[in-house]
Order: structure tokens, then sequence, then C-alpha cells
């Protein structure tokens, strides 16, 4: 294989695991849900999406064609990401709301 393929697979991977290693400590170290919330939609989407990139420069370089189900995981996993990390900040404020006697708007 060419080595500057490998060297963009290689960096592609550090990358990667640098991303999914910090948004980690991020869930760990966090005070609170919402600061907390940041490290898996932010920082490990994007660790894990380089490393399913590294994967199809990888397989499309080896093989003939272009890697498609690395890219349909991708998009996949960007989709999904921010709408859940949403739809958990949105059930947490509504829990908050419903707990201090507020409707959901935040009047009382």
């Amino acid at each position: 294989m060419n080595p500057y393929i490998e060297f963009v697979v290689a960096a592609l991977i550090l990358l990667g695991a640098l991303f999914a290693l910090l948004g980690s400590i991020g869930l760990a170290r966090l005070p609170d849900f919402f600061t907390r919330l940041h490290g898996p939609t932010k920082a490990t989407t994007l660790g894990v999406g380089a490393m399913v990139l590294a994967s199809a420069v990888y397989f499309t370089a080896t093989r003939d064609g272009v890697s498609l189900h690395e890219i349909a995981v991708m998009v996949f996993l960007f989709i999904t990401a921010p709408v859940s990390a949403h739809l958990l900040a949105k059930a947490a404020l509504h829990r908050q709301a419903a707990k201090d006697g507020m409707d959901v708007d935040g009047t009382e």
C-alpha cells in the first residue's frame, strides 16, 4: 500500500482515538448533566467519525471501488448523535421543570 495512504489512515486513527478519549474524560469529569452531555455528543462523535473515515480510506485503497459501508455508518452517526443529545437535553429540562412545579414553558 502507498505510504501516504498509510500515513493518512494512521493520522485519522490517532485523531479519532484522541477525540474519543477527550469525550470520555469529559463525560466522567464534567459537573452536571448538561455539560456532561457535550462529551459524548461532540468529541466522541468526531472521534468515532475519524476512525470510521480511516476505515473507509483503508478499504477504498486496498480493494476495488469505494467503500460505501463506512460512509453509511458515518452518515447515520452524524445524524443520530445530535438528535439523541437534543432529546436527552429536552427530557432533562422537562423533568427539571416538573420537579420545580413549573409548566413546560417555564411559567408557574
